[in-house]
């Protein structure tokens, strides 16, 4: 009895959803490699958005999101639904702890599991999506 619930636990164990925790570069590329086929583009993009919110490029981050967008506005969900509505509530959405986040994150610290890519305790996650998977914000959290 004690043996079967050892391999029950251990099945368990095995079964959950695994993180990818990496220390290096080279580990961040193998392990985005092994997730979603390659890492070349989740690198280019971590690299374009970091630019773009340190540059207060309020275009170029709604270009990046994926559309309709749920944000958090006041405590409210709401659901933006283009590029025009994300620039209009930008300051509300990217706010200064998602900026901050951004800001310290590097691509050898990034978070990444089969869900996407995570930077900083969650305020940004990206990944692959649609078709062509197109890699886009999918979430951002205050």
């Amino acid at each position: 009895m004690l043996k079967q619930l050892r391999l029950i636990t251990m099945a368990a164990v095995l079964a959950m959803p695994t993180a990818v925790y990496a220390q290096t570069a080279t580990e961040v590329n193998t392990s985005l490699d092994a997730l979603f086929g390659q890492h070349q583009p989740y690198r280019s993009f971590f690299d374009a958005l970091k630019a773009a919110i340190a540059a207060d490029n309020k275009a170029a981050v709604a270009a990046m999101v994926d559309y309709p967008f749920q944000a958090r506005i006041n405590d409210k969900s709401v659901k933006l639904r283009d590029k025009a509505h994300f620039i209009a509530d930008y300051d509300k959405i990217v706010t200064q702890k998602v900026k901050s986040a951004i800001e310290k994150q590097t691509y050898a610290t990034l978070f990444a599991n089969w869900q996407g890519v995570m930077i900083g305790d969650g305020e940004i996650w990206f990944s692959g999506v649609g078709d062509g998977n197109a890699i886009k914000i999918t979430a951002i959290n205050d």
